[in-house]
């Protein structure tokens, strides 16, 4: 049987990572982007904060949620997208990853990005390129 707490709480938290990586892709400071989610889904930054620990996100407010982020309704109910939430290491990694590449020269960002992408063609069992 489906845990649509849990597949709600997955989904919403995908779609608040699309919602950040919208905003500072267009050049909005990381700061107040949890309240500025929040009032884009008509919740209190309160109930958004509770919503990502712990509370349960029920049928009139997953409709809500959906309608404000332009997806198709019963799209939080879905457990297919496990791949669209980051975990925890997974954020700490981006997180050192990016600090790495904001303090590098020229060519330690070459060699980052060298290292990465010699690290995804060994993962995928591809031959590196030339």
């Amino acid at each position: 049987m489906p845990n649509i707490t849990v597949a709600r709480r997955r989904n919403a938290l995908a779609l608040h990572r699309r919602f950040l990586e919208e905003a500072v892709a267009a050049g909005l400071p990381a700061k107040g982007l949890d309240q500025a989610f929040a009032k884009k889904i008509e919740i209190s930054p309160s109930m958004w904060s509770q919503i990502k620990s712990s509370r349960p996100i029920g049928d009139n407010l997953a409709r809500q949620i959906e309608r404000h982020c332009n997806v198709e309704p019963g799209w939080l109910d879905k457990e297919d997208r496990p791949s669209e939430v980051p975990d925890a290491a997974e954020e700490r990694f981006i997180a050192a990853a990016r600090e790495a590449w904001r303090t590098a020269n020229a060519k330690g960002k070459k060699e980052l990005s060298g290292w990465l992408k010699k690290r995804a063609q060994d993962a995928a069992g591809n031959e590196p390129a030339p």
